[in-house]
């Protein structure tokens, strides 16, 4: 074993470094001083990565802020059929836009034909939230400037309603209690609502004016009536700008081929006469199913007014735009047309070229024989009027849009 002054005298005993000794070494050092160097502009890059991120993470977002000549609406339900035809107009007329939608109902294929034709930073962002979570509700506000609100969101069946009515007055008349609270908390000034001509129930009198008595039959149309009393009451002692609109049964599609009207399979039963029209044209279903020939009408089926969905919307963007503090406008949305089911599925033969077989069944709970609208006070009003008043017209619109999607939105 070595002793300890071994080693001392061997380091004694030791030569000085020789010139090929220092260059054998040098490298090493060379080296070593390299990975520092390395090491430390690795770390300053990931240093600033972070600090910018962190930056990006805190910065507010577009969103979240006012601008001078900009407008943000929030679009509830607005991946659904006729909320997703109102957040493309907003966005062609230069509207920023927020959709906020569960997709209990709406599609999300429709967002993302928003979102393609409407790229740019600070034109539409979409929320998944349901209206119904109050947390959500309030984060949605708090962390959004709205400047508007269109209130679109709802389960929306008749036949439904009176099956599941519990679920129709938490969707429809809590939820809008919970949104006009988020208003009220974040000083929203501007609230255009959808409601329906089934608050008006059976009236005795048509034409339907404003001042028909409101006498509801089904769930959806109490749930409705409700939630229109909420807001009226709320606005006695507030300065928000309120606009009701009442409009009657909605077809068509956006013209230019990119939106359509594309329920859930599951509730293809529950859904708009014009959606089982297309069913029965392209085969998903045996035919057409007319339920009720007995009423009081000219053929025994029931009269309805059908509004295209291009016009109904520009009726949302007039209210919005001539809606007043401190005032409330209520409007029939409208063509002032009746048609009955009969002269409807002879329009949809017709627009889709195909014989439709027709199976006449018994009445459907909580329908009503013949609703159509007198559309005077809009006219006079907002100067609105309908254009697409072409029943076959609007029909073949909507096939066009059905043929080349046979599965609606499922392949976005």
């Amino acid at each position: 074993m070595t002793s300890l002054s071994g080693v001392r005298s061997q380091r004694k005993n030791s030569r000085p470094l020789s010139p090929g000794d220092m260059d054998y070494i040098e490298p090493k050092k060379k080296s070593n001083l390299m990975g520092k160097l390395i090491l430390l502009a690795s770390l300053i890059i990931l240093a600033f990565i972070v600090i910018n991120k962190a930056s990006s993470f805190t910065s507010p977002s577009v969103f979240s802020r006012r601008e001078e000549g900009v407008t943000h609406v929030l679009v509830t339900g607005g991946a659904g059929y006729i909320g997703s035809h109102a957040a493309l107009r907003l966005l062609k007329d230069k509207y920023r836009v927020t959709i906020v939608d569960n997709l209990s109902r709406g599609n999300l294929g429709a967002v993302k034909v928003l979102q393609r034709l409407f790229p740019q930073t600070g034109r539409l962002q979409f929320i998944y939230a349901d209206l119904g979570d109050p947390a959500a509700v309030e984060k949605i506000f708090s962390e959004n400037a709205f400047d508007a609100v269109m209130h679109f969101a709802a389960v929306a069946y008749v036949g439904e309603s009176t099956l599941y009515p519990l679920k129709y007055y938490h969707n429809i008349t809590s939820n809008t209690l919970g949104v006009l609270e988020a208003m009220a908390r974040h000083k929203v000034k501007k609230l255009i609502y959808s409601s329906t001509c089934a608050t008006y129930g059976e009236p005795e009198k048509m034409p339907i004016t404003e001042d028909t008595p409101q006498v509801p039959i089904n769930p959806y149309g109490k749930a409705k009536k409700m939630a229109e009393d909420m807001i009226l009451d709320f606005s006695k002692n507030s300065d928000m700008a309120v606009m009701i609109l009442r409009y009657f049964n909605v077809i068509g599609s956006d013209p230019g081929g990119r939106l359509g009207e594309a329920p859930r399979p599951e509730l293809r039963e529950q859904g708009r006469i014009s959606g089982a029209c297309f069913d029965a044209a392209r085969g998903f279903i045996p035919g057409l199913q007319v339920k009720g020939t007995d009423y009081k009408t000219s053929d025994g089926t029931c009269i309805r007014d059908y509004i295209d969905v291009t016009d109904l919307v520009d009726a949302h963007v007039k209210a919005l735009e001539k809606a007043q503090p401190h005032k409330v406008g209520i409007y029939n949305v409208g063509t002032g047309k009746g048609r009955s089911v009969k002269e409807f599925v002879e329009a949809c033969k017709k627009a889709t070229g195909v014989e439709i077989k027709v199976d006449l069944l018994p009445r459907r709970p909580g329908d009503y024989a013949e609703v159509y609208s007198d559309p005077t006070k809009i006219l006079r009003d907002l100067n609105w009027t309908a254009r697409f008043t072409n029943l076959q017209g609007s029909l073949q619109v909507a096939w066009r849009w059905q043929k080349i999607h046979p599965h609606g939105y499922a392949s976005y």
